[in-house]
């Protein structure tokens, strides 16, 4: 007869699942404890702890996977699991073990790196293919990167010191990832540029170059009205620019001021920049400083240090102009304290010459004495006094001088070099231009040899006779025809032009200006020839 009571039925039923769990939960731990204590987990960090429970849900995946999908025998499962999640977890252990802050990411790190990679993207594939349904495929499927990744946080905080020149991104090399994330910073970026958008600045510098913009927008609509005439819209333009302009604090704000100003002249000048002849790069760069408004700013601001210098300077001359007029008091009243301090040692010797009956003037006498010291007691002090308020305010002044030398030469500096790079682009402008003419006279020469080929060219014209043409009609065509590309720069009449001109058949019109471009190449063909150096200049 059992009088144990049954586990399987009844209010016993819960004890069994119970118990099972608390005893693998504190083996878990154990095992766990055991592990960091070991010197193969030593300072992994407490992450490692929770990466195992991912661990574990991978583990379970591949089980089914090789059990169940792969219809593996439970040996080679084991085994199975092996290859992937302890080769995965040990080559990560490996890395964090053998990592070296000094050396950075080595290319053995590198290999390692990849290859624990490899093997954590083949458990995730697995893991989604045994998932029992497409909601949970994704979730299984990122629980073994997780992991990984958990663990490589600790090796990445250990490997935080690259040396100079190393290359420190992981997927510096070409491949399908570093395609993916090219093509996805490509994105964002042409999404950006669209937008107008910096992505290096903050929230607050966008808002309040947005409001900027929208008040340089309101002042420039409201000249707009301003100069059409239109009262009603001036009013509401107004009130719209003034709020704008408060919005935007740029009565307090320099820089807000500054960015309005550009932009203004941006909206104003843009007639300027579309008709600008780009040909002339002294007009090109002198209009983007207009538009930039920099050249007048640091102008304005170097006559501010210099004015602010000279007046510091003025200070100090007068500080110490007052040190030495109070040096000078103090010397004067020194000295006539002395005076008086002898007159009364006189004055006294004189009281004790006359007796005891001069007492008491020489108790007055030693009391003005007493006063004499005490006032050139008072000088000296005020001489001292004034003597380092001088001293203070001379190196005050020394300091506010320099600081604003040193803001004075460093303008004078971003000066030189802008006119230094002014240069080299004349330079390189002066070269191209002569690269150009150059190419356009070896250009004509072509077209001139291979005119003297043509066998319709006369005579008359090599020769450079005026009537080159029996027929007076084709001759005045010939006139014309040299005229049109004389005033055009090269650009030759048409067929239909010369027909309409001179009451001609279009297909004559056609044979003319074969015959006209013949005569005219070797007009050209029978020119002198110039060499043409690379600086333009010709030599005979």
């Amino acid at each position: 007869m059992n009088i144990l009571p049954d586990l399987h039925d009844g209010p016993w039923s819960w004890l069994l699942p119970v118990t099972g769990a608390v005893a693998a939960l504190a083996v878990v731990v154990w095992a766990v404890g055991r592990l960091r204590k070991s010197a193969w987990l030593s300072g992994i960090g407490p992450q490692a702890v929770v990466a195992l429970g991912g661990v574990a849900v991978s583990v379970h995946g591949l089980w089914g996977f090789a059990t169940q999908t792969s219809a593996l025998p439970k040996v080679l499962a084991v085994a199975f699991i092996a290859v992937f999640d302890a080769a995965e977890m040990t080559l990560l252990v490996m890395m964090y073990r053998s990592a070296d802050p000094e050396k950075g990411w080595t290319r053995e790190l590198r290999l390692m790196h990849r290859t624990a990679w490899m093997l954590v993207s083949f458990s995730a594939a697995m893991n989604a293919v045994h998932a029992p349904n497409w909601w949970a495929r994704p979730v299984l499927a990122a629980v073994p990167a997780l992991a990984a990744w958990l663990i490589e946080l600790q090796l990445r905080s250990k490997l935080h010191h690259v040396k100079p020149g190393q290359d420190n991104e992981v997927g510096g090399r070409p491949g399908p990832a570093r395609l993916l994330a090219l093509l996805w910073q490509h994105a964002w970026a042409e999404l950006f540029a669209l937008l107008g958008l910096d992505a290096r600045t903050n929230s607050s510098a966008i808002a309040r170059a947005a409001l900027v913009q929208r008040a340089a927008l309101r002042v420039y609509r409201l000249r707009l009205a301003l100069d059409a005439g239109r009262t009603r819209r001036v009013r509401r333009w107004r009130r719209r620019a003034q709020k704008a302009l408060d919005r935007a604090d740029v009565a307090t704000d320099r820089a807000q001021a500054l960015a309005l100003v550009r932009r203004l002249a941006a909206l104003t000048r843009a007639d300027e920049v579309a008709t600008l002849d780009y040909r002339q790069p002294g007009k090109v760069l002198a209009l983007i400083e207009d538009l930039a408004v920099t050249a007048a700013v640091e102008r304005e601001e170097a006559s501010t240090l210099a004015g602010e210098a000279n007046a510091a300077r003025k200070r100090a001359e007068t500080a110490r102009q007052e040190a030495e007029d109070a040096r000078q008091r103090a010397a004067e009243q020194l000295a006539a304290a002395r005076q008086e301090l002898e007159r009364v040692r006189l004055d006294q010797a004189a009281l004790v010459e006359q007796g005891d009956d001069a007492t008491g003037r020489a108790a007055a006498a030693r009391q003005q004495e007493e006063t004499a010291r005490q006032r050139a007691a008072d000088a000296r002090k005020e001489e001292q006094v004034a003597r380092e308020r001088a001293d203070m305010l001379m190196q005050q002044a020394q300091q506010h001088v320099d600081a604003k030398q040193q803001q004075a030469d460093a303008l004078a500096h971003r000066a030189q070099q802008a006119r230094a790079a002014y240069e080299s682009h004349a330079q390189e402008l002066r070269q191209l231009n002569g690269q150009i003419t150059e190419a356009r006279t070896l250009y004509e020469r072509l077209r001139g040899d291979l005119a003297a080929l043509h066998p319709r060219a006369p005579e008359q014209a090599v020769e450079g006779s005026e009537n080159v043409w029996k027929s007076p009609a084709k001759q005045e065509g010939w006139t014309y025809y040299l005229h049109a590309l004389t005033a055009s720069g090269g650009q030759e009449p048409t067929a239909p032009q010369l027909a309409d001109r001179f009451g001609v058949d279009p297909g004559n019109a056609r044979n003319w200006l074969r015959d006209f471009r013949a005569a005219r190449a070797a007009q050209l063909a029978a020119q002198p020839r110039t060499p043409v150096t690379a600086n333009g200049t010709a030599h005979a």
